[in-house]
C-alpha cells in the first residue's frame, strides 16, 4: 500500500511539473519572439539610419563608407538603384543575398519593411528601406543578418532555459519532499491515533494541532478519545458500583436463607431473618428498576406524554401523599404557588421527580427542619424550587451529584439509603420535558433543588 506522503509527493510533483512545462514554455517562446523580433527591429533601425545618411548625400564616398562601415559588423548592406542595379555592397553577394534582391519590390512605408523574418529557414533575415534624393525616389538600402547568429543567441538561450528548469526541479523536489512531511506528518500521526482507538486504546496524545482543517480533525479526534476513555472510565466505575450495590443485599439474603433454613430455630427468629430477606429482596428490586429505568431514558424509550396540569393543585397532591412522612419525622412541609397556573408535563413522571427530591430532602434533614416547595413565574419560564435546612452538599461533590452511582456519602453507608441513582433519573426527566435542573447548596444549611420549566 502507498504511503499518503508518497502519494502527495507524486501528484504535488506531477501538478507542478505540469505548470513548469507549460509556463516556461510559454515563457521561452515568447522571449524568443522577442529577441528575434529585437533582431529585425534593430536592422531594420540601421537600414533607416543609412537613409538618413543617403538623402544627406548619395555620392560615391558616402556609398564607400556606408559599404565600409557594415563590413566590419554582423550586419551585410547592400545598396541599389531604382532599376535594381547594385551601387554597394559590404560584402559578398552570394545567390541567398541575390535571390532576396530579386523579390519583387512592395510598396514600402517611410521606415522600411522587413523582406524576410523566417530566422529558422532561411540563411538570413532581411529588411528594405527606400531613399529619395531631390524629392524623388533614388534606390533601396537592403540590410541582412546571418541567420547563424540569431540562432547561436536562440541556442545559448535554450541552454539557459534548460539549466534554470533543471534547477526549479530540483528546488521542486527538495520542497515537495519537505513539504509532504510537513503536511502528512499530522495525518499519519491521526492515523495512529485512530488505529489505537480502534483497539480500545484511548490514551491517545496528539500534538498541539494547527488553525486549519487538519488542526480541526486533530483536535476531533484528540476530544473522541478524551471522551470515550471519561466514558471508558466511567462505563467500570459504573459496573463497579452496580457489582458493589448488589453485593451487600445479595450476601444478607444468602446468609440469612441459610440462617433461617437451619433446623430447631426459634419461629421469632426465623420470621426476622425472613423479614430481613424480604427487605434485601425490595432493595435489589429498587435497584433494578432504577436501572431500567435508566437505560429506557438512554435509548429514548421511556415515554413522556404531556398533558395541560394545574401546577397548584398538582403540587398540592405530592404534598398531601408525602406529608405522613414529614410529620413523622417531625419536620414541616410548605408549598407556596401562584393559582390558577398551568403547564404541559407528564403528570406520573413529574411527580417521580418531585418525590424523589422531597425523600432526598427527609432523608438528609434533622427532625424539626422545614421545607419549602416554592414556584416562581417569570417571563416565559416557571421556577420550581425545593428547598430543605438539611446537612447540605459539599462545594467539591456539587458538579458530580447527578451523575450516576454517584453519592456524597462515600462509604455507601445502608443507613442513608439510596444508590446514587436517583438524581441522574430526575435529571434526564426534567431535560425529558424540556427543562432545566440546578442545584446550590451549603453545608450545614441547606439544600436548593432548581427546576426551570417553559411555560
Amino acid at each position: 500500500m502507498m504511503k499518503i506522503s508518497v502519494k502527495f509527493g507524486l501528484w504535488f510533483f506531477f501538478c507542478i511539473l505540469v505548470i513548469e512545462v507549460f509556463s516556461m514554455g510559454f515563457l521561452h517562446n515568447n522571449l524568443v519572439h522577442s529577441q528575434v523580433d529585437r533582431e529585425i527591429h534593430a536592422l531594420q533601425a540601421r537600414g533607416n539610419s543609412h537613409r538618413a545618411v543617403l538623402e544627406i548625400s548619395a555620392d560615391p564616398s558616402t556609398l564607400h563608407h556606408i559599404g565600409l562601415m557594415e563590413s566590419h559588423t554582423d550586419t551585410e548592406v547592400v545598396i541599389t538603384d531604382t532599376k535594381g542595379n547594385v551601387l554597394v555592397s559590404s560584402g559578398n553577394m552570394n545567390s541567398n543575398i541575390q535571390a532576396v534582391l530579386k523579390k519583387s519590390i512592395p510598396n514600402l512605408p517611410r521606415n522600411g519593411s522587413i523582406i524576410e523574418d523566417d530566422w529558422q529557414k532561411e540563411p538570413y533575415i532581411a529588411t528594405l528601406t527606400a531613399y529619395n534624393s531631390h524629392g524623388k525616389k533614388a534606390g533601396y538600402v537592403y540590410m541582412f543578418k546571418n541567420t547563424v547568429e540569431v540562432q547561436k543567441l536562440i541556442t545559448q538561450l535554450n541552454k539557459h532555459f534548460l539549466l534554470a528548469s533543471l534547477l526549479i526541479l530540483f528546488f521542486i523536489l527538495i520542497t515537495i519532499f519537505f513539504l509532504s512531511k510537513v503536511l502528512t506528518k499530522p495525518l499519519i500521526s491521526m492515523t495512529d491515533a485512530t488505529k489505537k482507538l480502534s483497539k480500545g486504546d484511548f490514551s491517545v496524545t496528539l500534538p498541539t494541532p494547527s488553525r486549519d482543517e487538519l488542526g480541526e480533525l486533530s483536535l476531533s479526534i484528540q476530544t473522541l478519545a478524551t471522551d470515550l476513555n471519561h466514558l471508558k472510565k466511567e462505563r467500570n466505575e459504573f459496573l463497579a458500583s452496580v457489582s458493589h450495590e448488589l453485593r451487600t443485599p445479595l450476601t444478607y439474603i444468602s446468609g440469612y436463607a441459610d440462617i433461617a433454613s437451619r433446623q430447631g430455630l426459634d419461629v421469632k427468629d426465623r420470621v426476622q431473618y425472613l423479614n430481613i430477606i424480604q427487605e434485601e429482596s425490595q432493595r435489589v428490586s429498587q435497584l433494578l428498576k432504577e436501572l431500567f429505568d435508566l437505560a429506557k431514558l438512554d435509548q429514548n424509550a421511556f415515554s413522556i406524554i404531556k398533558e395541560k396540569v394545574e401546577l397548584c393543585t398538582f403540587l398540592k397532591s405530592v404534598h398531601d401523599k408525602v406529608l405522613p412522612a414529614f410529620n413523622n419525622k417531625g419536620n414541616r412541609l410548605f408549598v407556596d404557588c401562584p393559582k390558577s397556573l398551568s403547564v404541559e408535563i407528564d403528570p406520573v413522571r413529574f411527580e417521580q421527580v418531585i418525590l424523589n427530591l422531597l425523600d432526598n430532602s427527609l432523608k438528609y434533614s434533622k427532625e424539626g427542619t422545614k421545607t419549602f416547595i416554592t414556584v416562581l413565574k417569570e417571563n416565559q419560564t416557571i421556577q420550581l424550587n425545593i428547598q430543605d435546612q438539611g446537612v447540605g452538599i459539599p462545594q467539591e461533590d456539587l458538579p458530580y451529584i447527578f451523575d450516576r452511582l454517584y453519592r456524597v456519602e462515600k462509604s455507601r453507608s445502608r443507613t442513608t439509603g439510596g444508590f446514587g441513582l436517583g438524581l441522574a433519573i430526575v435529571k434526564q426527566l426534567v431535560e425529558a420535558h424540556g427543562g432545566e435542573i440546578t442545584v446550590e447548596s451549603k453545608v450545614g444549611l441547606g439544600t436548593c433543588f432548581i427546576i426551570t420549566l417553559r411555560k
